[in-house]
């Protein structure tokens, strides 16, 4: 299987360019490399996903399922204990409100600690608990001079999960560090505190939201194609942020494997996609030119238009019109070959 990002593979131009009826060598190359490369894919994949399936295990036992339930709890009662909730839009969500938030967790943990050491009269302006929501992020003012930050995700218009991450500074004018999250460990969470927090906050806090809500919508399609079609699909591979996904399709004269990518991910539509189908049953007519064994060798051919669907539509909207379509343009393709 071909790399992200690797050009097409030159053998359809020139078996476009031979005369009606050969079949490149090279093709037919192809095609065997090709078939081993997807079962080693799938050998590789299957190993991950094993290894994913330990790791949640694993975090569900140890103190990572601590800290989520810590700190939902601590989220939970942030939001019991509001007194007043603003929405922010994107023109008002700025250096200068974060600025605002983060001065006022400061002064609040500063009251605090004097209080501690003398007599200090309650503050009521400091009783009051706000918070802000800005599109599906809530940001909270903790305790222990700590801004919290809750992220809802959604998926075709329903709540999907919560994710929490928490920044601290030591002083108001030192920059902020990431201490804790509820975010997936195979999302690149750290990279992006080590690249953006201490340079432009707004952006990282963003970025996480966006990335956070493309995972949910990437995992969402998979797991919608997988109930709705699940008997139809013979075997199903993603990566753990659903930005690898293949699938074959065996309940047709061919079998047909669909591999998409996402470059980005940030992406909720496939950057790549590659549809082959593989017939079940060798060409009666091949070419006159090749051997007994390489004829025997079956030929995959692409489905363009099962490509374009990926490319444009959501991955169950994207299934759907495939499938639809798939029996005729097998039956054209097959019937190409076998006047050939």
């Amino acid at each position: 299987m071909a790399a992200a990002g690797d050009p097409p593979p030159p053998i359809y131009a020139e078996g476009a360019a031979r005369t009606r009826g050969e079949i490149s060598p090279h093709f037919q190359t192809y095609a065997r490399d090709d078939d081993a490369k997807l079962e080693t894919t799938r050998a590789r994949l299957s190993n991950i996903l094993k290894r994913h399936e330990d790791l949640k295990e694993r975090l569900s036992r140890d103190s990572d399922k601590l800290i989520f339930e810590r700190l939902q709890k601590e989220f939970e009662a942030a939001r019991a204990a509001q007194t007043e909730e603003i929405s922010i839009n994107d023109d008002e969500w700025n250096d200068g409100l974060l600025a605002t938030i983060r001065e006022k967790v400061h002064m609040e943990a500063d009251r605090k600690a004097m209080s501690n050491q003398v007599n200090v009269p309650a503050d009521l302006s400091f009783q009051s608990r706000t918070t802000y929501r800005i599109r599906n992020k809530v940001i909270y003012c903790l305790d222990g001079a700590r801004i919290g930050i809750q992220y809802e995700t959604f998926f075709a218009g329903e709540p999907c999960e919560i994710f929490h991450c928490v920044l601290e500074s030591k002083s108001f004018l030192e920059k902020m560090i990431m201490i804790e999250h509820t975010l997936p460990f195979f999302l690149p969470v750290r990279e992006l505190e080590s690249d953006l927090l201490s340079s432009n906050s707004i952006k990282f806090i963003d970025h996480l939201e966006e990335i956070l809500q493309a995972y949910i919508d990437r995992r969402e399609q998979v797991r919608l194609i997988k109930e709705l079609y699940g008997n139809q699909i013979g075997e199903l591979f993603h990566s753990l942020p659903y930005n690898m996904i293949e699938f074959v399709l065996e309940d047709f004269e061919c079998k047909v494997t669909i591999s998409i990518r996402y470059s980005d991910l940030l992406q909720t539509l496939p950057s790549q996609a590659r549809v082959l189908a593989w017939p079940l049953r060798s060409a009666k007519k091949i070419s006159t030119r090749s051997s007994s064994a390489s004829a025997a060798q079956p030929v995959p051919f692409h489905l363009s238009y099962a490509e374009e669907a990926l490319k444009t539509l959501c991955l169950p909207e994207a299934y759907a019109d495939i499938v639809l379509e798939l029996p005729h343009a097998l039956k054209r393709i097959l019937s190409s070959r076998d006047s050939d």
